[in-house]
């Protein structure tokens, strides 16, 4: 019974894992008042990347440098149109991610069936073994850690720092931080940038930890999901964490539910995750108060300054 829950809890912790980075990376990009629809498209790419880059040298680290590098570049491409440009942001999003899936595709064809790399788990000798937690805390693989301390990192960030300050005035009231000296564009730049790093991995984690393979469309909304956390976490690290464990709690719950026989159909199981986030954006509406106190103010707002 105790390898059974201790089985669960990791489950729900690797299937977490890529919810939890997409989602922090897509916090600090609205805290500084960009809206980009695109998580999914920069998911999938650093997906693709990351097998690719594994498959061909063997280093599965190296798969995951070339995820964060590809969904950088494809958020600087975003970043250019939506802040240097002005382009609609829901729409340039919209179109990153189809890009993303469409590109991914051309790109992982050959790759389809092939056996990947793995990224070996980090096992601390003793500790490992305790009871329940020990696998969890201290036999996960590296990209796991990585989130935990994005976590704490992004919160230490946003509410600690002065440049943490200072991104947040930019989401709250651009044209103010603006008159103030600040360069809004700058910030909003390297806040996009982050985001799509951050995107990039949580897709190499699907093809180097998750599922060491290439499937096309394996990210199957993951990227929308993370974009519904950010707003069930009111744009906190820590509720984030929280949320990203719940919908991943949600998404082994059904696989567990279809190995059980319990007749229910399979296709209503698969659908749980998707279903589960309507629901929480249906709750989350609800209380008005709460949603406008903490969305940043020029959230999806274009900006152009002055000449």
């Amino acid at each position: 019974m105790m390898d059974m829950w201790q089985n669960i809890i990791l489950t729900i912790a690797t299937a977490a894992t890529p919810l939890l980075i997409a989602a922090l990376g897509e916090l600090v990009v609205e805290r500084s008042g960009v809206l980009n629809l695109g998580v999914e498209g920069m998911m999938i790419m650093g997906a693709v990347t990351g097998f690719a880059v594994a498959l061909a040298t063997g280093n599965p680290w190296l798969g995951m440098i070339g995820a964060i590098i590809i969904g950088s570049l494809f958020s600087l491409l975003f970043g250019f149109l939506v802040l240097s440009i002005a382009t609609n942001q829901v729409a340039t999003g919209l179109s990153l991610t189809l890009l993303g899936i469409g590109l991914s595709g051309m790109i992982g064809e050959e790759f389809v069936g092939e056996p990947g790399v793995k990224l070996s788990n980090i096992e601390i000798p003793g500790l490992v073994d305790i009871p329940l937690v020990g696998r969890l805390l201290f036999g996960q693989d590296p990209i796991f850690y990585i989130s935990i301390a994005l976590v704490f990192g992004v919160m230490w960030f946003l509410f600690k720092t002065r440049t943490g300050l200072t991104l947040r005035s930019v989401g709250d009231n651009h044209d103010s931080a603006h008159a103030l000296g600040i360069p809004v564009l700058r910030y909003r730049y390297f806040a996009v940038m982050f985001g799509g790093a951050c995107a990039g991995l949580a897709g190499a984690h699907l093809t180097l930890v998750y599922t060491p393979q290439w499937i096309e469309n394996m990210t199957s909304g993951r990227g929308w999901i993370a974009l519904a956390l950010v707003v069930f976490a009111s744009w906190r690290p820590l509720r984030l964490l929280a949320g990203a464990y719940l919908f991943g709690a949600v998404s082994i719950g059904q696989l567990h539910a279809q190995a059980l026989g319990l007749g229910i159909p399979s296709q209503f199981l698969s659908s749980l995750p998707y279903l589960a986030t309507i629901v929480v954006l249906v709750i989350i509406s609800t209380n008005r108060r709460l949603t406008l106190m903490n969305t940043p103010a020029c959230l999806g707002k274009p900006f152009v300054p002055a000449r």
